[in-house]
């Protein structure tokens, strides 16, 4: 008899499109059954900026619940928005073969980020991408974001902003990745630790679902992922200042290789600590942390406005 997994994920369109993967992955590769449970987070219940309900984990919490409740068997999530702090009977079973993890713009008529006219209106949500636009100088005017990705795109379509900046992954993943005007280059704009990423999560006690699961996993998805939460957990306790990294698996002369790059900056833009390194693909947590490491010692804690 088939197995039917019950599959926990966040109810909107984006969400439910990329649980919609996972469990097409499920299906082909484990021969099983899905029903899926969609689930009301905090994040999707509020129209507060993310930062002030706490940034991190509002979008993740009540899926946890319901797992540890038994409601569902695995969850589904947006990698960058799991603590990166290890949860009690949750384990992080695989991370499925990982998206385009770049930023993306839209704008009117068509135009690039370095075409915009100066006094622009561009709208993001993230601090991260307010600092790094800031950084480009190009007298751009940021205003805060939020909603799904059909009202962000209706607020430029409407003439309300001239851009915004999104996540090249979700329009991707929702088919409408020929929407975006320019994909921003990492040397402009540095994604969020995990971007384009999926967690699949389940009880840490259910060895068989963790078992059944653990062949959605991608070795050098994970790798990266692990690498640039490691930048990212390693900072957090010192330092709150935005930050973007980036990991990826290339060819080495001894085989595969690790790159990672991270940066910090102020929220205006103004003062930046860029680090890069690389190491084997078996030590990527450790090659995050000493990056971080360096990244404290260069003065990334030093970098946020207290009075902010």
């Amino acid at each position: 008899m088939t197995r039917t997994l019950r599959m926990g994920t966040r109810a909107s369109t984006l969400a439910t499109t990329q649980a919609g993967h996972v469990a097409d992955l499920v299906r082909e590769r484990l021969g099983c059954e899905v029903e899926t449970v969609t689930i009301a987070t905090e994040g999707d219940q509020s129209t507060a900026p993310l930062a002030s309900l706490g940034g991190t984990g509002v979008f993740v919490s009540a899926l946890r619940e319901a797992l540890l409740r038994g409601e569902v068997d695995f969850a589904v999530h947006s990698l960058k928005d799991i603590p990166t702090y290890a949860a009690e009977g949750i384990a992080l079973v695989a991370v499925p073969p990982r998206e385009d993890p770049r930023d993306v713009l839209i704008a009117r008529d068509g135009l690039t980020l370095g075409e915009l006219p100066v006094g622009s209106r561009v709208g993001t949500g993230s601090p991260r991408r307010v600092s790094q636009l800031a950084a480009l100088g190009l007298g751009l005017e940021i205003t805060g974001l939020r909603g799904n990705v059909d009202t962000r795109i209706g607020r430029v379509r409407s003439g309300e902003l001239d851009a915004i900046l999104l996540a090249r992954a979700g329009l991707a993943r929702l088919g409408r990745v020929d929407e975006a005007t320019e994909v921003i280059d990492p040397l402009q704009m540095l994604p969020a630790p995990g971007q384009g990423a999926l967690a699949v999560e389940c009880r840490s006690d259910d060895d068989a679902t963790l078992a059944l699961l653990a062949a959605l996993d991608d070795p050098a998805s994970r790798a990266a992922v692990t690498a640039e939460r490691a930048v990212l957990n390693e900072l957090e306790a010192g330092c709150s200042a935005p930050l973007g990294a980036l990991a990826e698996v290339v060819e080495g002369e001894d085989g595969d290789e690790l790159w990672l790059r991270a940066v910090a900056m102020s929220t205006d833009g103004a003062l930046s600590v860029r680090k890069s390194t690389s190491g084997p693909v078996e030590q990527a947590e450790a090659l995050g942390r000493r990056l971080a490491s360096e990244m404290l010692a260069d003065g990334a804690a030093d970098l946020m406005d207290p009075h902010q």
